[in-house]
């Protein structure tokens, strides 16, 4: 089927050409002859109702030093295309959800937008795993800085970070003896008027901190073990943690049993669920990454899989 796809996304001139998800995601769909438009948040309005996009088309080729070409801007009214994939990185702040906003508008009008757009609102990537309880780690979520110290006496070792960033960014641990305990919470809470998360240590991330991801609900069988490397203890590529490729364990398998339906019920097609030792805590909806690595490790195409699944979809539609 070919079909005239939609990519919203960070300027591809920055993305990392090694280690880009989304990169791998246009490759596969050029290989199936599928037209592409590329956006950037800024690209995108709304005139009386009608959702446009100022849309350049896209070729990808896999060339490190020439990794695509863009044509000339042209306005473009989204019902045009068949398929959006929302592929911007967070924060996950008011531009993002105004963009959302915006691919509301082209899915009424009969566009399929992967992830769908409600569901990024809906399912914060930090906040979901609070709808699996029996999974996740204790957690708290609050502004109170008098609850988060409450919180850290009861668990002893325990670790803070924004809702909305990514990559290990702005995370903290707080062990027992922690002594910019108050410091952390307030520059985390901006002095107590923003929501952030905390939830207890796991020291099993000393084995890494395991991305799955799951498309249409279903889990590839291999998640990358991101494992601290030196003496930074987060699991996070960005962070300089090793990835290695390792089949899913029972116990992930179980999670992602649990998980997958209701990522299914709100039209998250192409989600990466963090697992450390046996806890769920995060579920990643908005731009997903960790397939260029898995790809290479299993000699398998992750993107593949995910431009059937949104094949098949569209052709229900």
């Amino acid at each position: 089927m070919k079909m005239r796809l939609g990519v919203v996304m960070d300027p591809i001139a920055s993305i990392n050409y090694q280690k880009d998800t989304t990169l791998a995601m246009l490759w596969e769909a050029q290989k199936r002859g599928w037209e592409i438009f590329y956006f950037e948040q800024a690209d995108l309005f709304l005139r009386d109702g009608v959702p446009y996009g100022d849309a350049r088309k896209l070729v990808v080729a896999h060339n490190p030093k020439a990794w695509f070409e863009l044509q000339d801007s042209t306005c473009l009214p989204l019902a045009e295309l068949d398929v959006i994939l929302m592929r911007k990185d967070p924060p996950f702040n008011e531009d993002y959800i105004y963009t959302t906003y915006i691919l509301e508008y082209a899915e009424r009008l009969g566009v399929l937008v992967s992830n769908k757009p409600q569901s990024l609102r809906d399912c914060n990537e930090k906040l979901f795993v609070s709808s699996f309880p029996d999974l996740a780690p204790p957690t708290l979520v609050t502004q109170s800085i008098a609850k988060l110290h409450a919180f850290k006496d009861e668990h002893k070792d325990i670790i803070c970070k924004p809702l909305g960033g990514m990559g290990g960014k702005s995370i903290f641990r707080l062990p027992k003896d922690e002594v910019n305990a108050q410091v952390i919470f307030e520059t985390l809470t901006r002095n107590g008027t923003l929501f952030m998360m905390a939830q207890t240590f796991i020291p099993e991330i000393k084995n890494g901190d395991k991305r799955i991801l799951l498309i249409n609900g279903e889990p590839f069988p291999h998640a990358l073990a991101r494992v601290p490397q030196g003496k930074d203890w987060r699991g996070n590529l960005a962070a300089g943690a090793k990835g290695v490729a390792q089949p899913l364990s029972e116990r992930d398998r179980f999670i992602c049993d649990q998980v997958g339906p209701a990522l299914v019920e709100r039209g998250l097609d192409f989600v990466g669920i963090d697992v450390i030792g046996d806890y769920l805590t995060e579920i990643n909806v908005t731009s997903p990454t960790c397939v260029r690595e898995l790809d290479k490790a299993t000699d398998k195409n992750i993107s593949a899989i995910l431009m059937d699944v949104i094949e098949k979809k569209r052709s229900k539609q």
